[in-house]
């Protein structure tokens, strides 16, 4: 195969926050729903929040990371997270408890 490969990939700790949220898990906290209410119906009485379900949209709430990026030969493909893992620790990025995510992969002429 011609061509190269661009790989994109974040270093992540295991205490790193990644949760994933339905907004209907999030109506059912009392707190989002007051803060919610005291925002945009201020001086009003009696208020519930409606909405139409199931609700299906989601929210990703995660630590935000630095993205490295490298490039390979397409003949690479079958090791990207070892080549990934060899670039991170060449740049001193690895450490402790860390490990590779890899975020995109393209493509290149």
């Amino acid at each position: 195969m011609n061509g190269n490969i661009e790989v994109t990939y974040k270093i992540v700790n295991k205490n790193d926050l990644n949760l994933t949220l339905s907004l209907e898990e999030l109506f059912k906290n009392e707190k989002v729903v007051k803060l919610i209410k005291s925002e945009f119906a201020k001086g009003h009485r009696n208020i519930d929040i409606k909405a139409d379900l199931p609700l299906s949209d989601k929210f990703k709430l995660e630590t935000i990371k630095e993205h490295h990026n490298f490039t390979v030969s397409k003949n690479d493909f079958a090791d990207i997270l070892a080549l990934a893992e060899d670039d991170a620790t060449t740049k001193k990025l690895l450490k402790k408890d860390c490990f590779i995510e890899l975020v995109d992969i393209k493509t290149i002429k």
